[in-house]
């Protein structure tokens, strides 16, 4: 394909074999400057060898940041404020890391001048799509290069080859094929390929990184209370902790009792199905919590609303949709929703479950007085029940007599 006329481009970079060899794929194929961006998102690795490496290259503009706290305030907690689940069971952290990475991709190249972004994501997955939609959501007219769509390293042997090639280091583990790949930051680990393409076969054990065996977890019980302000957790057991440090505390007390694992065939956005195992043990502790104090404070309209709206949601995010006026609309719902959900929640955590044994808030819609068993001292007229079931039982009605006189049901 023919190559277009690029002075400059931000490239998403790792420091891994496969954004080293785009560095120097995009040097020699474009003749153009690369500025290359490394944000820290939480995922447990060293960052100081990616910043060698671009010094290698020869890159000239290094940025390596640390967006830790951005990534949880300004995204995770806005997507939990929705109770987020993509088919009922992902809670999207690869997902949610994307805008936040292209955004600031965009941010650079204006910046420094970059006409061009460019990422490592390959043309048969989701995250393609979603840097992509982000990067034309914020800047309508750069220039997106896709190595992935363009070159003809076809194969992990290619991949090598061209890194041997050009004197690229590369990681002793990374010379055979490696059993699977991995995606980090503070809220998840994905594991996919290799050992795991097939869902027939339960994942080996060296798959889970962040997370005890539920088996091999602590036999004792560890309760833990969280409270919340206007839908975002504020503090654990009673310590008030920044967003990313909270995060930070909910995934060592899941790890530590198994929580958060998920084994899942998904549907993904470009139309094939994919399997992948989770590790989210915070945001599992999280999200348990966040609907135990929802039961408490939302309206039960408001909270049926906003579950119903809540898998549209969760595809968007999933899509890369995130900058999109459709979801920008559901989030100002989803957040005017949440302004009464302020309280504490107390949680039990044992062998890979997170369930709430306690919830209290000064904005509690619940009334002890209404639902007592015992005297209510008048607080609610049962016999107002009849009318109520009547008059909902009368379309019933007509539609049985209805079909018994021979006429449609």
């Amino acid at each position: 394909m023919a190559v277009k006329s690029v002075k400059k481009v931000v490239l998403a970079y790792s420091g891994g074999l496969d954004t080293s060899v785009i560095l120097r794929w995009l040097q020699e194929t474009y003749g153009c400057e690369v500025v290359t961006f490394t944000a820290d998102l939480g995922q447990g690795e060293e960052l100081a060898p990616a910043r060698r490496k671009a010094e290698m290259f020869g890159v000239k503009e290094i940025f390596v940041e640390d967006l830790r706290e951005t990534f949880v305030r300004d995204y995770v907690f806005p997507m939990f404020r929705a109770n987020a689940l993509y088919e009922g069971q992902y809670l999207l952290g690869t997902s949610i890391a994307r805008p936040l990475i292209a955004a600031r991709q965009i941010e650079i190249a204006e910046a420094v001048g970059a006409d061009a972004v460019a990422h490592g994501a390959t043309g048969k997955g989701n995250d393609q799509v979603r840097f992509e939609l982000a990067y034309y959501a914020l800047k309508p007219d750069v220039t997106v290069i896709a190595p992935w769509r363009e070159w003809s390293l076809t194969s992990r042997a290619k991949l090598l080859e061209f890194a041997e090639a050009h004197q690229i280091p590369i990681a002793k583990d990374k010379r055979g094929e490696a059993p699977f790949s991995v995606d980090a930051n503070l809220l998840h680990s994905s594991s996919e390929g290799k050992i795991l393409e097939d869902p027939a076969i339960e994942p080996d054990e060296i798959v889970y990184q962040r997370t005890l065996r539920p088996e091999d977890a602590p036999d004792a019980p560890t309760i833990i209370t969280i409270d919340f302000a206007a839908g975002d957790p504020v503090a654990i057991d009673g310590v008030a902790l920044s967003p990313a440090s909270l995060l930070t505390r909910l995934n060592e007390l899941g790890r530590a009792n198994g929580i958060g694992r998920l084994d899942l065939v998904e549907n993904r956005f470009v139309g094939m199905k994919s399997r992948g195992v989770y590790e989210t043990p915070g945001g599992t502790i999280l999200l348990a919590a966040h609907r135990g104090i929802e039961s408490l404070t939302l309206d039960r309209e408001a909270a049926h609303l906003k579950d119903s709206l809540m898998p549209r949601y969760a595809e968007l995010i999933y899509n890369g949709f995130w900058f999109s006026p459709e979801r920008r609309m559901l989030q100002a719902l989803i957040d005017e929703s949440q302004k009464s959900v302020s309280g504490q929640v107390r949680l039990k955590l044992y062998k890979g479950n997170a369930t709430v044994i306690g919830r209290e808030s000064a904005n509690s819609l619940y009334s002890m007085r209404m639902v007592t068993f015992e005297d209510d001292q008048g607080a609610y007229n049962q016999a107002d029940a009849q009318g109520f079931i009547k008059l909902n039982a009368l379309r019933l009605r007509l539609g049985a007599a209805a079909g018994r006189r021979g006429g449609a049901l």
